[in-house]
């Protein structure tokens, strides 16, 4: 069994190693995609272009604006004249807010009154309304901040504050999404080269009449499928090792957690991914049908429903259910563990078992189509 296994490996081998182009594909492929993915997708809302329409005019506008603008969330574009301009300046798309200053700021100020401050959002895109209103609510407090703390040390009061809030956050100080998103990517780019891939093999047999062949030999079913994953299996974690590599020295990614525990995560990933390849493989009749269906069940899934993106605890609970047909949906908890908080098994093990599930079925299945197949 052993020697007849080895011997389609070999042969799959050297099939690959002929097809120059789909070799360059399957290397080169995963490191444009990160780099594509890791710098367009970001969620992190920089350089908000603002507008001032200050009616005050005093060092208090000045201070604030000055404030804003020295960090690099927010850029100055001009200053309003009147109400008119505002309008304007939001439906053209020209400004993201527009700030509004009272006429009467700096008397209120200086008679300890209430001020309020008017932003203007432009509320078209409701993700980036919302980081533009939570970055202009802290700007606004640490302001309020420093003109209290100089009125308590001119009137040689101290100030109390009763419950101090300070927030840390591990695993991403910086709270760079970039980081949240390559483990993401990683698994996206791997269930793609791994399910096409696979899924192009038993099919290249039939489209060449070699199946016939293979038919007649005193391989088994399963004999055929390990012989034909082992191969993808050596390229896919070829293809892992670039991914965590270019990851590494694009954006810093570093692995906190153990190297046997992220090497045992893709192996059972990979088990699954390519038992779901090579299902397809069995059940489809051309290689641009396969490539097809290979597509839709690994592309589609792995970009909307495995977390990768969207949050899946934010989904109905009909769309939770239908998640699970991805593998990258588990495999993308165990990257974030390993990855972003070094953490033990302990923290993805349910995980390894749903991958490991998952690509026995599949793998049943091809086998049981195979055999029909044979039989036929």
């Amino acid at each position: 069994m052993f020697h007849r296994i080895l011997a389609i490996a070999k042969k799959e081998y050297r099939q690959l190693k002929r097809d120059t182009r789909m070799l360059f594909i399957v290397f080169f492929f995963p490191v444009v995609l990160l780099a594509i993915f890791g710098y367009a997708i970001n969620f992190d809302v920089k350089h908000i272009k603002i507008a001032v329409y200050d009616q005050d005019k005093s060092d208090y506008t000045r201070e604030y604006v000055d404030g804003l603008i020295s960090s690099e969330y927010f850029d100055l574009v001009k200053y309003v004249g009147d109400d008119n301009e505002i309008k304007t300046l939001l439906d053209e798309k020209i400004v993201q807010a527009v700030i509004v200053f009272p006429n009467d700021l700096s008397r209120r100020l200086n008679n300890n009154e209430e001020v309020k401050v008017q932003y203007l959002v432009d509320g078209v895109d409701g993700n980036t309304a919302t980081v533009i209103v939570n970055y202009s609510n802290a700007a606004t407090f640490n302001y309020s901040l420093k003109l209290t703390k100089e009125y308590l040390a001119v009137t040689g009061k101290k100030m109390y504050v009763p419950i101090n809030l300070e927030p840390r956050f591990w695993f991403n100080p910086e709270l760079v999404s970039v980081f949240f998103l390559i483990p993401g990517l990683m698994g996206m780019i791997l269930i793609i080269t791994a399910v096409i891939s696979v899924s192009l093999s038993i099919v290249r047999e039939k489209e060449r009449g070699t199946i016939e062949q293979l038919n007649v030999s005193p391989l088994t079913s399963i004999e055929l499928i390990i012989g034909k994953i082992l191969p993808y299996i050596v390229i896919s974690l070829i293809n892992a090792t670039i991914v965590l590599i270019a990851g590494y020295v694009l954006f810093g990614i570093a692995i906190k957690g153990d190297l046997l525990l992220l090497l045992l995560g893709t192996l059972t990933f990979l088990f699954a991914a390519i038992g779901l390849g090579i299902f397809i493989s069995t059940i489809a009749d051309s290689q641009q049908v396969a490539f097809q269906a290979a597509n839709v069940s690994s592309l589609l899934p792995s970009l909307i429903l495995s977390g990768f993106i969207f949050p899946i605890e934010s989904m109905p609970t009909v769309i939770q259910w239908v998640t699970n047909i991805t593998p990258a949906k588990f495999y993308i908890v165990i990257l974030r563990a390993i990855l972003l908080r070094g953490a033990g098994l302990s923290a993805f093990w349910d995980q390894l078992i749903y991958l490991l599930i998952f690509g026995i079925v599949f793998i049943t299945l091809a086998t049981i189509v195979d055999r029909k197949a044979k039989a036929a």
